[in-house]
């Protein structure tokens, strides 16, 4: 490319058209192209670059947990996640995903890192991307039968059973739980294993729009925009209505004994969803 015919409007043409290496050599073709404009161009290719470069370190960091348990001769590593353990509404929902080396999602990441627009496009990616997945819950009146405790672990056996193939290894977000014979668990793990993250992207965006839905068919509790978690709005509307058909009876806000903070939930419940309009997730 002779870079004396392009004009400032072609050159940034051709940098935004450019593929990874393209971009990269365009950087270097242009290093001493005399224009303030161009180099501003390049500047912001140069960053875009970085910013490429550490993602990839980021999902090759992500990806290392079930490379390597591949390599021991798990061909079937499946990663388990839920949500809704501290709502007060609704179900516990649990996904199981089970994701190939390649190719690689980008954005990937814990659920509660992402905005709920980069949620659903990231969840969109998973099932496109798995080579099995699956989404299971357990209901209200089963969590009240039984506690959250077993609970928990019907969710994740039935996300498991749910799977096209059977796992001969299982990674978990947590503590273990004991849901597989072969069970790898990892604290924080929705943060640092792939199919981890993964369920736990697809298990949010499956719980949130189905408590979406419950806001038309019991309405009074904000469950669109608190999800089932004990904000002050929520906890007034109880108070002033009565615990619903989906609320948690064993829960101490819903006439029950159970506290919240005996649930261990690692989701803060009163942590307000994050802007959809926002095009960068905010840390933690």
């Amino acid at each position: 490319m002779a870079t004396s015919r392009l004009s400032v409007t072609e050159v940034r043409a051709a940098f935004v058209s450019a593929g990874p290496r393209q971009r990269r050599a365009l950087i270097v073709e242009y290093v001493e192209d005399p224009r303030s404009q161009v180099q501003q161009i390049r500047r912001s290719a140069v960053a875009k670059c970085v910013a490429e470069d550490a993602e990839r370190k980021r999902l090759r960091r992500l990806y290392a947990l079930e490379k390597d348990l591949r390599r021991q001769g798990f061909a079937v590593v499946a990663g388990v996640d839920e949500v809704g353990r501290g709502a007060l509404a609704g179900p516990l929902t649990s996904a199981a995903v089970v994701l190939p080396d390649r190719p690689r999602i980008d954005g990937l990441d814990d659920s509660k890192k992402l905005t709920p627009r980069r949620r659903a496009d990231v969840a969109s990616r998973v099932f496109d991307v798995a080579v099995c997945a699956s989404i299971a819950h357990v209901t209200p009146e089963e969590i009240d039968a039984m506690g959250m405790g077993p609970a928990l672990r019907l969710a994740m056996s039935r996300a498991l059973a749910g799977l096209a193939l059977s796992p001969d290894h299982v990674v978990i977000d947590g503590l273990p739980v004991g849901v597989a014979p072969g069970e790898t668990a990892v604290v924080g793990g929705d943060a640092k294993v792939a199919a981890i993250a993964a369920a736990s992207v697809i298990a949010k965006v499956t719980r949130d729009s189905l408590m979406v839905e419950l806001e038309e068919s019991v309405p009074g509790f904000g469950f669109a925009e608190n999800k089932g978690y004990s904000t002050a709005d929520h906890l007034s509307a109880i108070d002033l209505l009565g615990p619903s058909r989906v609320h948690r009876r064993s829960f101490a806000p819903c006439g029950g004994t159970l506290r919240l903070f005996d649930v261990d939930e690692l989701e803060p419940p009163s942590q307000p969803d994050v802007d959809s309009e926002q095009d960068s997730p905010p840390a933690g």
